[in-house]
């Protein structure tokens, strides 16, 4: 219940201004240390010489993020197969993101921002006075740790496949623009 009514918020909510500006595309990728669904320590260090597909979302276990999470699980191999990561972001606590990554056996990392400071570094922490969450937005950072793309409006149904083809696009040398 509780989250059905956090997600129908979000939804009612989905207006709210930005708590800053998106990184350009061009620059250093904001760094981040956060933990996973398993405690576990990562960087954007950690990945670099790949590259790095970082999503951001708004809760776990809420109907968008659910589909696009279960999207990256189901293409990861793709992903691997080109020597590219996916890490997933949103405010929720470590608890909750094991949780979410069990019920869906989640294959990839997704990280705890539950202090706000990634979200907001990125440019997509929204705040609507009760709550804080990660508006829905990816970023394609390149094998140096620079931003090769920002998406601002994904579809979590087609959002895997197009980051996936925009990685594939770099590698050959010729980006999409979408």
């Amino acid at each position: 219940m509780k989250k059905a009514l956090l997600s129908l918020l979000i939804s009612i909510l989905s207006f709210s201004a930005f708590a800053g500006d998106a990184p350009a595309v061009g620059t250093a990728a904001p760094s981040f240390n956060l933990q996973d669904q398993n405690g576990d320590w990562h960087n954007l260090e950690d990945y670099r010489g790949q590259w790095l597909a970082v999503y951001f979302y708004p809760r776990d276990d809420t109907p968008g993020c659910t589909t696009e999470a279960c999207n990256f699980r189901d293409n990861i191999y793709a992903f691997k197969a080109i020597g590219a990561a996916v890490v997933g972001i949103s405010v929720d606590d470590v608890e909750s993101h094991k949780e979410f990554s069990d019920k869906y056996k989640l294959s990839f990392t997704i990280l705890a921002d539950s202090d706000h400071v990634t979200a907001n570094a990125y440019g997509v922490l929204r705040d609507y006075k009760l709550i804080k969450i990660a508006s829905r937005q990816s970023f394609l950072i390149d094998p140096e740790g620079k931003i090769a793309k920002h998406y601002d409006n994904v579809d979590p149904d087609k959002h895997t496949d197009q980051v996936l083809a925009d990685i594939k696009a770099f590698m050959a040398g010729s980006a999409n623009s979408g």
